[in-house]
């Protein structure tokens, strides 16, 4: 029996990071290492390959502590330890029964909040007669208390957080709210809601906003001070960069227009009267965050440290920022819709390892329809097994002490200062949204991203890369739009009357009383004033990032639903398997996520062969496919044969380096190659095809 010590360092023996450079020199021959070995992120910061205890930032406790300034490692000394994070769901079926069915069955499958998400017509101030278009659109036809008591049949308010997105209706949402509130019996002191007072959000989204913004600041400030008053565990504004991050915002810039937004606040809060400290307990702060986890990670840490800066230059007391994260719109895809689940992970994993009180799982058919029972399910019991099986929440910042995260952390806070900089050095958030200015800055970095997406250099899992033709669709059962609208008409010819003017300082009080005795939400907005004045801005425009290769599936499904079959390329693969296998497996991949069927074959073994089985194919475009070593021999009987065969176009898959002239001469019309723009060949193509217009 042996009684010596095994140690790590006796077979490895520790390398200093000199050492390990010198060698991975020595085997990158000569290619430049910064460029084979060195990411970069869109904020243009540069992402070394590996961290070690050089990269530690400077001074004894550079991050601090969870819980104490500047609350990079966490808003909270215990974090979500002992109950985990509040795990919050959204709804948005126009259908009140089938909505309450909906939350009924998140919260017995463990979801602990609500996000209640009215159409477009009630957050927009509008009746349902005035904008019927409008009506049911991208949220719940719930336009009164009574509407709210039957959503929420069954819910017992007093336990759980009510979100509601309502838009520049706010203030009568919030009071209709209040008004259930009142009619179930739930106490002040047990209320709890976020009212979600976001008028520069709207803004962006919209375009408009249906007031000006000091009327916007003026009922933020009643907000406030009711809320304080009567609810002291419900909180008024929402500071949400969803807008921005889904239209293509960098990191540095989702955190520095959040700074923007809240400061905006702060200042136009101060002129109504409104104490700092009282503006600032006020506020949640919700970020989408995508699939780069790391990089979503350091965003929340840089987004509260940033935030403990802007509070210690504004004279305000040290406050930790309360954060809810929601899976981004912009990485989810219709296609392959499963893969999803997993983005959807990635994406809540983030958000409880950076430290956010409450997070929202994104059910994975979201960007097809509306969501079924099953999707909901996947949706929350994925938080619940990170947390449950996984264990997230009993590690106090697990990222902390990083050093990798640490240094991106630290980067992103410089970023993101400089932009937020440049914002209120122009006039703040609000007047750089109504200049243009922020639309402008996301366009200018939405577009080497675009590039990349176009290029395949940033995959999209079963949509640019990997396409599966044959997939089902999710199955989805959209609402009677026609049957609700009706419903909606004859509950609201009902409605009770309500006071002949809301005016004075206690509007909300008044507006509660209104809302008790029947009046909508829009009727509420009406006479508060919107749609008096408005303000305007650019749209900010979102860009999913499977869209523009979406939107040629969609072409091809058109075309296949008309004709009966795809478009169609023909794979020539020439030569033996071991030559051609590679080529033809990315071209197959290429045109498939164009929506073009591959006709494919085992090789060919010369020009006659592969001619006949083209006239055989049905297909308009042929690609060859082979090895380097081959092409000089290949390429020009082959390309010449196949345009003799009546080939439209015939494409080269691989680069032709010094021959393009002469296999050009030959007949072939385009080369196909990583780093080329796929997302333009595709879309030549399908127009040659008559696919696309």
């Amino acid at each position: 029996m042996t009684t010596s010590k095994l140690t790590v360092t006796d077979d490895f023996p520790p390398v200093d990071y000199d050492t390990w450079r010198q060698q991975v020199e020595s085997d990158l021959k000569g290619a430049p290492f910064d460029r084979k070995l060195v990411s970069h992120t869109y904020e243009g910061i540069d992402i070394q390959p590996v961290y070690s205890s050089k990269d530690q930032l400077d001074g004894t406790d550079p991050m601090g502590v969870p819980g104490a300034v500047p609350f990079t490692r966490g808003a909270h000394p215990m974090g979500p330890i002992m109950c985990g994070v509040d795990q919050r769901q959204e709804h948005t079926h126009p259908d009140l029964e089938a909505a309450n069915q909906a939350i009924l069955g998140d919260l017995e499958g463990g979801v602990t909040s609500l996000t209640l998400r009215l159409d477009k017509a009630t957050r927009a101030g509008v009746s349902v007669e005035q904008a019927e278009d409008l009506a049911g659109v991208d949220g719940l036809m719930a336009y009164r208390v009574e509407d709210l008591d039957e959503l929420l049949e069954k819910v017992h308010l007093e336990l759980i957080e009510v979100g509601i997105d309502a838009g520049a209706s706010y203030l009568p949402a919030a009071a209709t709210l209040a008004a259930l509130w009142n009619k179930r019996g739930v106490p002040g002191e047990s209320a709890r809601a976020s009212f979600g007072a976001d008028p520069l959000a709207t803004l962006a989204a919209d375009g408009r906003l249906p007031m000006s913004m000091s009327q916007a600041y003026h009922q933020m400030a009643e907000l406030v001070r009711w809320t304080k008053a009567n609810y002291p565990k419900s909180t008024a504004i929402c500071v949400n960069t969803a807008v921005y991050h889904n239209a293509g915002a960098t990191a540095a810039q989702d955190i520095a227009f959040a700074l923007a937004t809240a400061v905006n606040y702060l200042r136009g809060l101060e002129s109504e009267g409104v104490a700092i400290d009282d503006a600032v307990s006020q506020m949640l702060f919700r970020f989408n965050i995508g699939t780069h986890h790391f990089l979503a990670i350091a965003k929340l840490r840089a987004a509260r440290s940033l935030w403990s800066r802007v509070l210690q230059a504004c004279g305000a007391a040290p406050r930790g920022m309360r954060i809810h994260t929601r899976t981004s719109d912009r990485v989810m895809t219709q296609r392959d819709p499963y893969v999803n689940m997993l983005r959807n992970t990635v994406a809540s994993f983030a958000g409880i390892v950076g430290g956010a009180e409450i997070v929202t799982s994104v059910p994975f058919d979201e960007a097809s329809g509306l969501p079924n029972a099953f999707s909901r399910r996947i949706a929350r019991n994925t938080v619940l097994i990170l947390q449950e099986e996984s264990h997230m929440h009993r590690v106090l910042d697990a990222s902390g002490g990083s050093w990798f995260l640490d240094d991106l952390t630290t980067e992103l806070c410089e970023k993101a200062w400089e932009i937020f900089q440049g914002i209120e050095k122009a006039g703040g958030m609000s007047a750089a949204l109504q200049s243009g200015a922020i639309a402008e800055q996301i366009d200018a970095a939405y577009a080497p991203r675009a590039k990349d997406i176009a290029k395949r250099r940033e995959g999209i899992t079963g949509v640019s890369e990997f396409p599966n033709l044959t997939e089902e669709p999710v199955k989805h059962s959209p609402p009677d739009m026609d049957a609700l609208l009706a419903g909606a008409k004859k509950r609201l010819a009902v409605t009770s009357p309500t006071a002949d003017a809301i005016d004075g300082d206690d509007r909300l009080a008044q507006c509660v009383v209104a809302a008790e005795q029947g009046a909508t939400i829009a009727a509420l907005a009406q006479r508060l004033g919107l749609q008096q004045e408005s303000t305007d801005a650019k749209v900010i425009e979102p860009h999913a990032f499977a869209q523009p290769f979406e939107e040629l599936r969609d072409a091809s499904d058109a075309w296949m639903e008309k004709h009966g079959n795809r478009p169609r390329v023909f794979l020539a693969n020439m030569g033996p398997v071991a030559h051609h296998t590679a080529r033809a497996t990315y071209a197959k991949n290429f045109f498939e996520a164009g929506g073009f069927e591959a006709v494919t074959n085992e090789g060919f073994a010369d020009a006659d062969a592969a001619t006949a089985a083209f006239k055989e194919s049905g297909a308009n475009v042929a690609v060859i496919c082979s090895s380097d070593k081959l092409y000089p021999d290949m390429v020009p009987p082959v390309a010449s044969g196949l345009k003799a065969a009546g080939a439209k176009t015939v494409v080269l898959a691989g680069h032709p380096g010094d021959n393009e002239a002469a296999w050009r001469q030959a007949g072939v019309d385009r080369f196909i190659f990583i780093k080329c723009d796929v997302l333009a060949t595709l879309r030549e193509l399908l127009r040659e095809e008559e696919v696309l217009s």
